[in-house]
């Protein structure tokens, strides 16, 4: 019997993987409330789905400053790093490998979720975009331009987080530099509008990006290290432009120069069509990246078990992440394997509190029993 790609065994810095299915990571709103600390449940819960290759775990805020998404969890208390270390052990314990996304949300976040304070960002562009918070999805609000201090106290913000990571049990960390999110802020010329060295052209926008890296290398290896970025179409200021294929282009091969464990690369999650992006669309994501990032690349969105074998075999992706259908499927991996069907989302509570929806999906096994 032939070895589908997907179920072959894989080397990602410092970690032996034995297939190459990684759980993308998947924001839920399982965290407490007030003290942002991993439950009992998301353990639970990303132990059912250990037998990925990999699991990324949800987007993870770095500091009180950078907690910006209502009931999502953090990295900077003793008490977090608790909560996590009870996740990690038990995806352990049931054979499987996490790491930890370290977030910064910028100016997605709302007063209502920072005790009344403006969030930061890198000027004080309104992203058009929404908000998550307690009591609903709101609009976003005008952020307040970071100062230098701010941003010297953020990059320290992102290596603390990598060492709680560490020190939480985590097999490595990824840097989230994409979507809507501080980095990705920093990036785009449209909201970034600073004339100090954060600001202006292409290398002073990328400035805090890598500034995050090396602090975050000071306290982890290499071989532990991964960032997720992708250039992204998304509306009002963080819509494509004619740089922002050179701007992620300039950022991923320098990162191809740290020697990192893994790019964690995303397909087109908006329709490119008409913008300067339209070459990306469908494979061509990865088709354009993969000659310029020199280590492990993680190919996601829109997959499924003959895309994934395929982008693997003809070399355009070492690894191959699934997000959507880990959320209804914890046994994903056995599924895509033996080409048994995929259980449906319970749409209404992807976001919610509680078991249900989050940690009640039946493996296939389970359910035919």
């Amino acid at each position: 019997m032939v070895v589908q790609p997907l179920f072959t065994p894989a080397r990602m810095g410092h970690l032996d993987l034995p297939n190459r299915i990684v759980m993308a990571p998947l924001t839920r709103m399982r965290a407490g409330p007030i003290d942002h600390v991993p439950t009992a449940l998301q353990a639970e819960y990303y132990a059912q789905r250990a037998s990925a290759g990999l699991i990324v775990a949800e987007a993870t805020a770095i500091s009180p400053d950078g907690f910006g998404w209502a009931d999502t969890p953090g990295l900077w208390s003793d008490e977090q790093v608790q909560g996590w270390r009870r996740v990690t052990n038990a995806v352990h314990a049931a054979g499987g490998r996490i790491i930890a996304q370290l977030w910064h949300t910028g100016a997605i976040a709302h007063p209502d979720v920072r005790g009344g304070a403006q969030p930061l960002s890198a000027s004080d562009v309104n992203l058009l975009q929404e908000s998550v918070t307690p009591t609903g999805r709101k609009p976003t609000v005008k952020p307040r331009p970071m100062t230098i201090d701010e941003i010297r106290q953020t990059v320290a913000d992102y290596a603390r987080a990598a060492r709680n990571a560490v020190e939480a049990g985590f097999d490595g960390v990824q840097i989230l530099a994409n979507y809507l999110y501080l980095l990705p802020q920093f990036l785009n010329r449209t909201t970034n509008r600073r004339a100090d060295e954060y600001g202006g052209g292409i290398e002073n926008r990328a400035r805090i990006l890598f500034e995050v890296v090396e602090a975050v290398l000071g306290e982890v290896e290499p071989s532990r290290v991964g960032v997720k970025i992708s250039p992204m179409h998304e509306g009002g200021p963080m819509a494509a432009h004619d740089e922002t294929l050179p701007m992620v282009e300039y950022a991923i091969r320098k990162l191809g120069g740290y020697g990192l464990s893994h790019l964690l690369l995303m397909g087109n999650t908006t329709d490119f069509t008409g913008t300067p992006l339209e070459p990306l669309m469908a494979d061509g994501m990865f088709q354009h990246f993969r000659p310029i990032f020199r280590g492990t690349l993680i190919a996601n969105v829109n997959m499924t078990a003959e895309r994934g074998n395929r982008l693997i075999a003809e070399g355009l992706a070492d690894m191959v992440a699934f997000g959507r259908p880990y959320i209804a499927n914890p046994d994903l991996a056995e599924r895509l394997a033996t080409g048994a069907p995929l259980a449906e989302i319970d749409g209404p509570t992807v976001y919610g509190s509680g078991r249900r929806g989050y940690s009640d999906y039946p493996t296939l096994r389970y359910a035919m029993a």
